[in-house]
Formats: structure tokens, C-alpha cells, sequence
């Protein structure tokens, strides 16, 4: 960091390390410019005034401060903000109730304060920015009375020792189990349900044997039916003539099922005259004669006698035989066709087996997922599947240090590591001890430095001229639209400094491309002291929001002895 501490040239404010005529003169100046800026902000037309409603309360009762400001339309009104009313606590800050005047605005700022010990204290003054100027409110005397307690009517008791509370536990765990539960139950129904060899039942243990062995066991079926005992010759021939023509079906003729009898039959003839199958006509024969007798059974009511129809039956079981018989052995070739297409089937079975593990997979994970981002939200569920270093940081353990002497006391994600600064200490006569964490232009960057300069103890360092050097050295290093607000800081141990924050065009290293990110950078000054501490990071980054949050609530400085 470079921090300007006045120029050589300059006689209107600021000093110089070297010529203490100079001083004195850049002190009067200072004087001056005081006194010049007093009487133009007592003439101009803006009027600033605070009040209490009360100058005497209790312990933890509140008092409403105010502060009334008169302004032209046209100005920028900036309130306090924070914790600048120590050593009174501030409860609450309400909205601005404006009202207009002609061509003025009257703007009152409400805010609740506190406190808990007794005692007279004074409320600072408080400093508001009206346009491109500075007004201060006056401060303000406020006694606050303890609570007279009777003791003759309310028990005393000793004051109750400290309670270790264990911390709870994350139920991180709780989630973990019942995701792993869901997913090993998912897991066991793909298994049961797809993948499991299952015992097949008598129709898939039928339909996987040969059709000679299948119709042999249907001829059989036929005989333990109870059509023949009631006399129910048309569905006995049905399914005689069944057996039959599904056998010829698939072993000589692929149209047996649909073809009427004459044409089944002339197709026999055919592949016999042409030396495809070896069948008698006597075989012929008797197949289209119990065919015909089928026929007259079912479509003209005939009623041929019942030991008829078991020599039927019998003829049928003899004519599987003899088409058997009569079939060719298949060829080399046409077993290896036979073989490909079992094991085309068995692929076939296997590729559906798989899709639908997946389809399934796919959605209980979108499940899931779903269910996760309706409870944790998209953004958070996103970053802890994908990962994000700004997430990790947050939830990592964080580490309380001191860096520097005078120390800054400061907690941060990781250890910041110390930063070699001689060109600093070269130039501005100073001794500095700098520490940071990542790159200026990176994500998110953390930077405290200590500066102990080459001058009386007395002189006054400027905050805002040093803060004026970080900034200049943020547009050396290509940083662009710099926004900046300027605010009171003060720490949790009650030190006051300077918060200098807003927001930036940052380049990306090796690219031509700005991302927009915010800063925050504080100053504090004790005798020849200057302490600083810089915060950068990307903008639209709810986890580095956080981070830095937490890090400017953990500052904190000792005092000098």
C-alpha cells in the first residue's frame, strides 16, 4: 500500500517528515481552512440541530435522539450511521421523515440509544454531510439512574456461577443417514425389481422350450382338461387344432395360425413337391381331415362322437411326431443364426435393463436435489455439490490473531501472511509491517499493515490523505469507477477510526475484462501511528459478503501505553 502523507508543494493541509517550518505552516493552513469552512456552513442555508426527548433515564430505558436538517432539494443528505454514539448503544435507527418547504426539505433523523451502567455521559457530536459539506450536531449531556430496588420487599441472592453449555453438534450427520438410507433403498428395488434373476413361472418355463417338447405338454394339458366329461366338443377341438397348427407354425410354415384349412394344406403339398419337408400324403391327409372335422365342429354345429375325438387327438400326437421326422437337420449356419439372435435378445434385455436404472437414477436424484433446494435454496445446494471458494472459507475454521505493533486484532478465514513492504519504508521514511491474504484483484483479499513514521510523537497523521494514497495506489493497479463513501468507524473496544468503502471495476489478471467488486478500507491513528486494514472483494457474492462482514466485526486495537 502507498500512503500520502502530504506533498512537498502543498501549504494548504498536511505536513512534511523533514521541515518542521512547514508543519506549522500546513497547521495554521489547516486552522484556516477550519475557520473558512465554519462561517461558510453558519452562512449557507442548510441549518443542522439534535435533541433528546429526555436528559434523565433509567438503566436499559431508551432515549430518541434526534437530529433536524434543513436542506435545498438539491442535496445529498448523509446521516451517521453505526456505532457513533458511544459510549451510549444505539437500539434502533428509524427512517427519515421528510417533509418539503418551498424549495427546502426538512429531514428529521430518529434514533433509539441506550445504556446500562449509570452514570453522566456525553453524547458525541455527530457529524453529517450535507452536499460537499460538513456540519456537527452538539453534544449532549444525558444521566442515567439505576433502579431503586426495596429490599425489604424483593430477595437478594447470589449472583449464579458460569454454566458450561456444550455446543450443540451439527445434524449434518441426520441428513447424511437419511440421503445414504434413500439411496440404499433405491439401490436394493433396482435390484429386486430389475436385475434379480427371477424363478420363472410355468407359462415363461413353457414358452422357453422347444415348440416339439411345448406341444407334446400341451397335448397333455388337453388331457386333464374336462372338455370331453361335458361333452364340450367345439373348445376341445379348438385347442387340439391349436396344438397342431402352432406347431407347423414355427417349424414349417410361419402362416399355419392365420391360413384357413385348404390353404395350410396346399402348403404342405407344396413344400413336399418341392423337397423341403419329407411329410407322406398320407400324413397330409390326416391332418387336413381332423382340420375339416374341427371346422364343421366350430362353424356348423357338428357333434361328432367323444371316442372320435381322442382318436383325433391321438392322430394329431402321432403327425407332431412324423413332421419332426420330416423336418431337415438345420444347417451349420442356421444354428450360428439361431445362436446371434438368443444372444441379440439376451442384449436387447440387458440395454432395458440398464435404461431403466438410469430413468430411475436420474430421478430420484432430481428428487433429491429438488428437495434439497426447496429447504436449503438453489445457490447454497449448487456451491456445496460444485464447491465454492468463498463457501469454503466462510465455513472453514476461522483464526483470531494480532498482526503488527501496535496490534491489530482481527479474525479471518485463513492466517494472514506477512508482505515485504521496503519500497513503502524507503519513500515515506516509515517502518511498516504489512500482512495479507490472496491477491488485490483476486475474489477476495485481505490486507493489515502498521506504520510507525520518522516523526515526533505529537504530529498529527491525516486519515484522510492516507486513505487518498490506497485509493490512488487501487487506480495504479487498473481499478476503475471508484465509488466511495466515507464513514465514522468504531471498534468493539471503542477506537475510533475512518471506514472508506464502496464499490470498483476491478480488472482480471491476464484479461481484458473488469468485474465489478466492493471494498472497505479502515484507518486509525495514535501518536506516529497509522493502522490500516483493506478488504476487497466480488461483487453479487453472498459468501464474501458474510466473510467480510464478520471480519470488520472482529477489529479491534490496544491502545498505546
Amino acid at each position: 500500500m502507498i500512503y500520502d502523507l502530504g506533498h512537498k508543494n502543498n501549504k494548504s493541509s498536511g505536513f512534511r517528515l523533514h521541515a518542521s517550518d512547514s508543519m506549522v505552516i500546513g497547521h495554521r493552513s489547516s486552522i484556516f481552512l477550519s475557520i473558512l469552512f465554519f462561517l461558510i456552513s453558519w452562512c449557507s442555508f442548510s441549518q443542522v440541530s439534535s435533541s433528546i426527548d429526555s436528559t434523565k433515564i433509567k438503566i436499559g430505558a431508551q432515549i430518541t435522539y434526534k437530529i433536524q436538517v434543513e436542506a435545498d432539494t438539491t442535496d445529498l443528505v448523509v446521516f451517521p450511521e453505526g456505532q457513533t454514539f458511544a459510549p451510549l448503544e444505539i437500539i434502533e435507527s428509524y427512517k427519515v421523515d421528510t417533509t418539503k418547504n418551498s424549495a427546502k426539505y426538512n429531514l428529521i433523523k430518529k434514533y433509539g440509544l441506550t445504556q446500562f451502567d449509570s452514570g453522566r455521559y456525553t453524547i458525541p457530536r455527530q457529524k453529517i454531510i450535507i452536499g460537499n459539506k460538513t456540519f456537527y450536531t452538539d453534544s449532549l449531556k444525558v444521566e442515567v439512574n439505576n433502579v431503586v430496588v426495596d429490599t425489604t420487599k424483593q430477595g437478594l441472592y447470589d449472583i449464579k456461577p458460569y454454566i458450561e453449555v456444550e455446543k450443540s453438534a451439527s445434524d449434518w450427520w441426520k441428513t447424511a443417514l437419511i440421503v445414504l438410507g434413500i439411496l440404499l433403498l433405491a439401490a436394493f428395488l433396482l435390484y429386486w425389481f430389475i436385475w434379480r434373476k427371477k424363478p420363472l413361472t410355468e407359462e415363461e418355463e413353457i414358452a422357453l422350450l422347444p415348440p416339439y417338447e411345448r406341444a407334446k405338454m400341451a397335448l397333455k394339458k388337453l388331457d386333464e382338461s374336462d372338455y370331453l366329461q361335458q361333452a364340450e366338443l367345439k373348445g376341445y377341438y379348438s385347442e387340439l387344432t391349436f396344438i397342431i397348427r402352432k406347431y407347423l407354425d414355427e417349424k414349417v410354415y410361419d402362416r399355419a395360425l392365420e391360413s384357413t384349412t385348404d390353404e395350410l394344406v396346399a402348403r404342405l403339398n407344396l413344400l413336399k413337391d418341392g423337397n423341403q419337408i419329407e411329410l407322406s400324403k398320407e400324413d397330409i391327409r390326416n391332418i387336413e381331415t381332423i382340420l375339416k372335422r374341427a371346422d364343421l365342429v366350430k362353424f356348423a354345429k357338428s357333434a361328432p362322437d367323444v371316442e372320435l375325438a381322442k382318436i383325433d387327438r391321438n392322430t394329431i400326437d402321432l403327425e407332431i411326431d412324423h413332421v419332426k421326422e420330416a423336418l431337415p437337420e438345420p444347417t451349420e449356419e442356421e444354428k450360428l443364426l439361431d445362436k446371434q439372435y438368443k444372444e441379440e435378445q439376451e442384449r436387447k434385455k440387458k440395454r432395458r435393463k440398464i435404461i431403466a436404472t438410469v430413468v430411475i437414477s436420474v430421478f430420484l436424484i432430481l428428487t433429491i436435489f429438488t428437495g434439497f433446494v426447496v429447504k436449503y435454496g438453489f445457490d447454497y445446494v449448487k456451491d456445496t455439490i460444485v464447491g465454492n471458494d468463498s463457501k469454503e472459507l466462510l465455513e472453514g475454521e476461522w483464526v483470531n490473531s494480532a498482526y503488527g505493533v501496535p496490534p491489530i486484532y482481527i479474525s479471518t478465514p485463513e492466517v494472514l501472511e506477512r508482505v515485504e513492504s521496503k519500497a513503502f519504508d524507503t519513500i515515506a521514511q516509515a517502518k511498516t509491517t504489512m500482512f495479507g491474504y490472496g491477491k488485490l484483484l483476486g475474489d477476495v483479499s485481505m490486507a493489515v499493515s502498521t506504520t510507525k513514521f520518522n516523526v515526533p510523537d505529537t504530529t498529527k497523521i491525516d486519515l484522510n490523505i492516507s486513505i487518498e494514497g490506497s485509493l490512488r495506489m487501487l487506480e495504479q493497479n487498473g481499478v476503475k469507477n471508484l465509488i466511495t463513501k466515507r464513514d465514522q468507524f468504531i471498534t468493539p473496544n471503542a477506537a475510533e477510526g475512518l471506514k472508506v468503502h464502496g464499490t470498483a471495476d476491478f480488472p482480471r489478471p491476464l484479461s481484458e475484462e473488469y468485474v465489478k467488486g466492493n471494498y472497505v478500507m479502515l484507518a486509525f491513528t495514535t501518536q506516529n501511528i497509522l493502522q490500516q486494514v483493506m478488504l476487497v472483494w466480488k461483487a453479487d457474492d453472498e459468501y464474501a459478503d458474510q466473510i467480510m462482514e464478520r471480519v470488520l466485526n472482529s477489529v479491534e486495537l490496544k491502545k498505546v501505553e
